[in-house]
């Protein structure tokens, strides 16, 4: 499994909403007994870094608080972080992230979780970028003869 395979996944299943992932997740994830919590979802804070110019030196902009959890499933080692404080979001993204490192689980789950989360959030986008067009305001200067 490639390192930027998988940074891909957390990403998408941290910008999805929790009740999609749990609906989508729920008939993959085995019985609850079978999971075992290295940390349960726990929130603290973050603190953000920012460049001046997005290329300069480096300075803090501010905390963020972020929530995190940490499971094992059948010998794979799940993590997940999500902004905010949804222990839940958290606990399915660990889960996911566990199931998916496994090379037996992880082709279902490509079709059946991946390809609707990455679809649903390329839908939104996509609205996102629509509602900010239609606000876009044009500005001109006219041009003086001399």
């Amino acid at each position: 499994m490639e390192t930027t395979t998988r940074q891909h996944w957390l990403s998408l299943l941290a910008h999805s909403p929790a009740s999609r992932l749990a609906e989508l997740l729920q008939q993959h994830l085995p019985p609850a007994g079978d999971i075992s919590w290295l940390r349960r979802a726990q929130t603290g804070l973050v603190m953000l870094q920012g460049r001046s110019g997005g290329s300069g030196s480096r300075f803090n902009l501010g905390e963020i608080s972020v929530t995190r959890a940490s499971c094992q499933i059948a010998g794979w080692l799940g993590h997940g972080w999500v902004r905010g404080s949804d222990d839940e979001h958290a606990e399915l993204i660990a889960q996911a992230d566990a199931l998916l490192q496994n090379p037996q689980c992880y082709p279902p789950l490509q079709a059946q979780l991946l390809q609707p989360l990455q679809q649903e959030l390329a839908a939104r986008r996509e609205q996102s970028a629509r509602a900010a067009a239609a606000s876009k305001v044009e500005f001109f200067t006219m041009v003086r003869g001399e």
